[in-house]
């Protein structure tokens, strides 16, 4: 078993940047790929960001690329979502999640691939 505790979210202005945290509990933190979701109001829950096992290989929507940036400290067992020229389209419940059963991009950027959720971080973008 796994807890994820995100943190980091807040109100922000279009054009800002805000850095997520997700802490995770357990002893084989790096077994997991880790990824990011978010949910809008009346909304899907997406897929944001990824990153597998090592920390070697991210993905990322094209609706972020080259904003957004995940990174992972197995030492720390933490995972990080650095969010740079933020719009108010990024407005969402972020989530943290992990699965433990596969780190290809196929899994992580699907909901039903992942296996433990933490209970999300709310991030608002002002125009």
């Amino acid at each position: 078993q796994v807890q994820l505790v995100e943190s980091g979210g807040g109100l922000v202005q279009a054009g800002g940047s805000l850095r997520l945290s997700c802490a995770a509990s357990g002893r084989t933190f790096s077994n997991y790929g880790m990824a990011w979701f978010r949910q809008a109001p009346g909304k899907e829950r997406e897929f944001v960001a990824a990153i597998n096992r090592s920390g070697g290989s991210t993905y990322y929507a094209d609706s972020v690329k080259g904003r957004f940036t995940i990174s992972r400290d197995n030492a720390k067992n933490t995972v990080s979502l650095q969010m740079n020229s933020l719009k108010p389209e990024d407005t969402a419940v972020y989530y943290c999640a992990a699965s433990a059963y596969s780190s290809t991009y196929v899994r992580l950027s699907r909901t039903e691939g992942m296996d433990y959720w933490g209970k999300g971080t709310l991030v608002t973008v002002s125009s």
